[in-house]
């Protein structure tokens, strides 16, 4: 079986050094970038199986790699993020995020698991 590919777009280090090492434990390669810019340029020459998408980064936020990301791959995007509104849900929704987690309540098992069920579909 080939091995699944996560594009992470966390400006946090700490937590995107620890989602790297999450995933890469459990069998994931993953391609870090720090804001949707970066992660707008590694989609020129990596093409994940899913995309963990935080939504308040510096240069480019989440929403705007929603707005500018032509994703005719289909790939599934999962917001992580502390924004909870019902509005901010349902814009990343209308963007063309496939779920939304907040990451206050998520623990690492959970993530892995949302990951783990989204790439099957």
């Amino acid at each position: 079986m080939k091995q699944q590919r996560v594009l992470l777009v966390e400006d946090d280090t700490a937590l995107n050094d620890a989602f790297c090492i999450l995933l890469q434990k459990n069998g994931y390669e993953v391609k870090t970038t720090f804001n949707g810019q970066e992660a707008l340029e590694a989609l020129g020459d990596f093409t994940p199986n899913i995309i963990l998408l935080d939504l308040l980064m510096p240069v480019m936020d989440g929403k705007e790699f929603l707005r500018r990301y032509t994703n005719s791959d289909n790939i599934p995007i999962i917001i992580f993020s502390n924004l909870d509104t019902k509005s901010e849900v349902q814009e990343a929704i209308d963007l063309g995020a496939t779920r939304y987690m907040l990451k206050a309540w998520a623990t690492p098992h959970e993530l892995l698991r949302v990951i783990q069920d989204t790439v099957k579909k």
